[in-house]
């Protein structure tokens, strides 16, 4: 006798475990859009904010299938990285280029023990203790190291051009004398007298772009308590001012008037 067939029982349960690596599947895809998008031309916001939008696929959403925030419009953000930040990461590529190129030339002339950079909020600043310039208590530039400052200029000549503020700072010690009455005056002088001859030692510098002000003891960078930090807080510093801001706004039509 044949043995009837078992007919097997439907639950009616569908198994939905292809979801995931769907959704996975997806997300890749996703991603590699965006490559394809970020590659279609050259475009330095792009390759700079990509690891960022990465980031936020992979790790800040919930999920292809779960709406998530990161995915709604994925051309969209890479388009607005391009329009604000653009301009700005291009211009601080280049002020780390001008930071590179004045560091090879302190290096050159063994000048690590009184020069320093490095990259402000506000642009590229150069700290020259005032050893290296000044005697103590004078503004006029030692004469052995002019040949310094005007190697120092043809490293300043810029296109397009950038403002430069220097500024002169002192220490605590008071000064009371014929030629100056006070550490203002002779940061102010200072600043001046190494801004004319930065201006004098090479003729593409256009005066309109260099301004010069003296903070005289009221904004040190160490205590004055002791020697050392006194010979910190007396200093030159030239301030390579930056074209465009993070908020991608152009800095150098105002630049001149803050600088004052």
């Amino acid at each position: 006798m044949k043995k009837k067939s078992k007919k097997k029982k439907h639950d009616g349960h569908i198994n939905e475990s292809w979801l995931l690596p769907y959704s996975d599947l997806m997300t890749l895809l996703l991603a590699l859009f965006i490559v394809l998008f970020a590659s279609s031309s050259i475009d330095e916001a792009k390759f700079n904010k990509m690891s960022q939008v990465f980031n936020e696929i992979f790790n800040g959403g919930f999920g292809f299938m779960q709406n998530s925030s990161v995915i709604d419009n994925p051309t969209s953000i890479m388009d607005g990285i391009d329009s604000r930040q653009a301009a700005y990461l291009k211009d601080q590529e280049q002020l780390r280029k001008i930071q590179k190129d004045i560091e090879n030339f302190i290096a050159v002339n063994e000048l690590e023990d009184t020069f320093s950079t490095k990259m402000t909020d506000e642009g590229l600043l150069l700290t020259i203790r005032d050893s290296i310039l000044f005697d103590s208590g004078k503004a006029d530039i030692k004469p052995e190291n002019i040949p310094i400052a005007q190697e120092l200029a043809n490293l300043l000549n810029f296109d397009p051009p950038r403002y430069i503020v220097v500024t002169g700072h002192t220490d605590n010690v008071p000064q009371n004398t014929p030629e100056f009455r006070s550490n203002w005056e002779l940061s102010v002088m200072r600043a001046v007298n190494f801004l004319k001859l930065l201006i004098d030692s090479n003729p593409s510098l256009d005066p309109k772009y260099f301004s010069a002000k003296g903070y005289g003891e009221y904004n040190p960078i160490a205590s004055n308590d002791t020697a050392e930090g006194r010979a910190k807080n007396r200093r030159v510093e030239v301030l390579i001012q930056q074209l465009v801001d993070e908020s991608a706004e152009t800095t150098s039509d105002t630049s001149n008037n803050s600088a004052q």
